[in-house]
């Protein structure tokens, strides 16, 4: 799985052109994929305006020996958004960052303390624009797996990892509904025997997933 995955990001984000996306190059520049794909909304339901907010966020893949994991974080309880919900490590960029890849690799060290040494940067997926404004580049990595976790309670509760094959799986993907403010929104779900992954971090999975199966229209 390690040299395909390779092979595919070889192509797909050649010299890791869009890992190494400038936080001001993204946030002029609208995404195609996002939100607003899944939510399918109505005319009087637009998107945030320019600029968008640029963070990114990283996919770790767990080189384990018994088969690849994805590791995945739950926010802590306290946080003022999105509290206890899952996510990749990741998040707004700073002013000192010099890319996506910088951002993504910076706040995993900070949240749950892997350092970029045990990690090999393959490329990124497509940005991905929020709800909320923010465009998401989203780093894909290997991570071997001789890292202790050290987690900083004040952003992460826990953090833990899926079987890559269960997220490859596309019968896992499941698109639910809700009706907010009126409106149905649609959004994406990979349930499992624990946690919850949706809204735009299944999103991100489907897609990586739809990649790497060579699905992705």
């Amino acid at each position: 799985m390690r040299h395909k995955l390779t092979e595919i990001f070889a192509t797909y984000d050649p010299h890791l052109a869009r890992a190494r996306q400038t936080a001001s190059s993204r946030s002029m520049r609208r995404p195609v994929d996002g939100d607003l794909n899944i939510y399918r909304p109505d005319d009087d339901y637009h998107s945030s305006e320019l600029p968008l907010k640029p963070a990114a966020v990283l996919i770790p893949l767990i080189d384990h020996k018994d088969g690849m994991t994805v590791l995945l974080t739950k926010r802590a309880q306290h946080l003022k958004t999105h509290s206890g919900q899952v996510s990749f490590p990741g998040g707004r960029c700073e002013p000192e960052d010099t890319d996506a890849m910088d951002t993504a690799l910076r706040e995993t060290e900070e949240e749950v303390g892997i350092d970029r040494s045990h990690m090999q940067v393959l490329g990124a997926m497509e940005d991905y624009e929020t709800v909320t404004g923010y465009v998401i580049t989203p780093v894909v990595a290997i991570l071997q797996p001789e890292f202790k976790l050290q987690i900083d309670a004040s952003e992460v509760d826990e953090a833990f990892e899926l079987s890559l094959d269960y997220i490859l799986d596309e019968s896992n993907h499941e698109l639910q509904s809700r009706v907010w403010d009126d409106k149905k929104r649609y959004f994406y779900v990979l349930m499992n025997e624990k946690h919850n992954v949706w809204g735009a971090t299944a999103a991100m999975l489907v897609r990586f997933a739809k990649l790497i199966n060579g699905t992705l229209s």
